[in-house]
């Protein structure tokens, strides 16, 4: 299985993200802006959270509050898991299954570097399966003799 590494290298550079004291509106558009369904909070150049559609929904919505007055760290889960370039996909994809995750974010000597969906393994995995596919197409069309 490929690592997380991998999985970065098929995405867009751009590393989509807030301050803390920003208002959940800006996050907001950053997530519709940017077709992402969290954003990083990031302060100071250190990671210190993560924002989901799910928080704004939930937090901010549900409990009648502004989205434009309500700062994104009064919200945001603090201290998220994260993982690291060489880490596999597959311990990441058990982890956000058993965890509830669907986003990690990924730290490199301890700086961000990206972060990684559940879309993002699964479109790896749906990858690996083409190639295996193709693999053993050629491996049958050859009669096992290897050409």
């Amino acid at each position: 299985m490929s690592t997380v590494k991998t999985a970065l290298a098929h995405k867009p550079g751009a590393l989509i993200h807030v301050r803390s004291d920003d208002m959940i509106v800006e996050a907001l558009r950053l997530m519709r802006d940017n077709r992402v369904r969290s954003v990083l909070v990031i302060d100071h150049d250190a990671l210190v959270g993560i924002v989901t559609q799910g928080d704004c929904a939930i937090k901010v919505l549900l409990a009648g509050l502004d989205a434009k007055q309500t700062p994104v760290g009064q919200v945001m889960t603090r201290n998220p898991v994260t993982v690291k370039l060489d880490d596999e996909l597959e311990g990441c994809m058990a982890m956000m299954a058993a965890r509830g995750f669907r986003h990690l974010p990924v730290l490199d000597a301890g700086k961000v570097v990206g972060v990684i969906s559940i879309g993002d393994v699964v479109k790896d995995i749906m990858r690996d399966l083409e190639l295996n596919a193709g693999d053993l197409m050629g491996y049958i069309l050859t009669d096992g003799r290897g050409g």
